[in-house]
């Protein structure tokens, strides 16, 4: 069984329990929902609605039951930087966060970290944050419970400030802009996220670094930490990102064998009160991309 408890941070967004939380915890809000149905959320001492807004000094305790470990080999990941705390790792792309529907058997981010933290969470240990699959770059994970919970009030108050490569199509006017477009889940294509008046509040900011004859390269910063945020974000104002067939065109260019996204930098305060400032260069594959369109400029 394992037990989160939280602190709802000064300057906090009266958001709704079930979305809060499912921020804080990096978990799907489904799975928060049905854990509050199940009176495995406390607020105060007390059950509450997923509706509940929270309010600063709230403390929020999550229980959850311990599933079955899954075996994998652990993978391989480069480590950036390390502490006591916490280490900072270069996702590869093609690599899961960790387990999901259609994955079993498979090495996952979460099969290294469990090598490297004494988290007890089973299922995603020192994880307090995620990459999508074919999106690679810098990813923290928690050596211990209370960093672990110490970063993820760090996401939650958005404390940490991440910035990501992305190569679009076409040229987005003005050169640089705040996106804010609230995104949920698409009831028709549940893998997919959408814009939808009412949804979860999303704000991207981008900037333009370099630009090609049919192609951008933007440096992104969400403000927020939406599923698929950049990528919807970026398709909505008519630039999906290159490769990135759920979103954009059904045929990758420049030989792309996935979206050209990748986590580039990573700034926060480590527990030990570390200002921390992070980068990762173009893996290979995007940085070959860069080389063939600076041919064409």
């Amino acid at each position: 069984m394992t037990n989160h408890r939280l602190t709802v941070p000064e300057g906090a967004a009266s958001e709704r329990l079930d979305v809060y939380l499912a921020t804080a915890l990096s978990l799907p809000r489904n799975r928060i929902q049905k854990l509050l149905l199940a009176d495995a959320i406390t607020v105060n001492g007390q059950s509450e609605r997923a509706s509940y807004r929270v309010q600063p000094g709230d403390q929020l305790s999550v229980t959850e039951e311990t599933p079955a470990a899954a075996s994998a080999p652990a993978p391989q990941l480069a480590i950036i930087f390390e502490d006591a705390d916490l280490l900072v790792v270069d996702k590869p792309a093609g690599l899961a966060m960790h387990l999901g529907p259609g994955l079993e058997g498979e090495a996952t981010v979460a099969d290294f970290a469990r090598l490297h933290t004494t988290d007890p969470d089973p299922e995603r240990p020192g994880i307090v944050h995620r990459l999508d699959r074919d999106t690679s770059g810098l990813v923290i994970l928690a050596k211990t419970p209370e960093a672990k919970a110490y970063l993820q009030q760090q996401f939650a108050s958005r404390a940490v400030h991440k910035t990501y490569s992305a190569l679009v199509v076409g040229r987005p006017a003005p050169d640089g802009a705040v996106i804010r477009l609230p995104l949920d889940r698409d009831t028709a294509r549940p893998l997919r996220r959408s814009v939808v008046p009412g949804g979860r509040e999303a704000v991207t900011r981008y900037r333009t670094v370099q630009t090609y004859p049919s192609y951008t390269l933007l440096e992104a910063s969400p403000e927020t930490g939406r599923t698929h945020q950049i990528r919807v974000h970026l398709a909505s104002i008519g630039h999906p990102v290159a490769g990135d067939t759920l979103y954009g065109p059904p045929r990758r260019p420049l030989g792309l064998a996935r979206q050209f996204l990748h986590a580039s930098a990573l700034e926060f305060t480590a527990p030990s009160g570390r200002h921390l400032q992070l980068t990762s260069p173009l893996p290979s594959d995007l940085e070959a991309v860069t080389r063939q369109l600076e041919k064409q400029v």
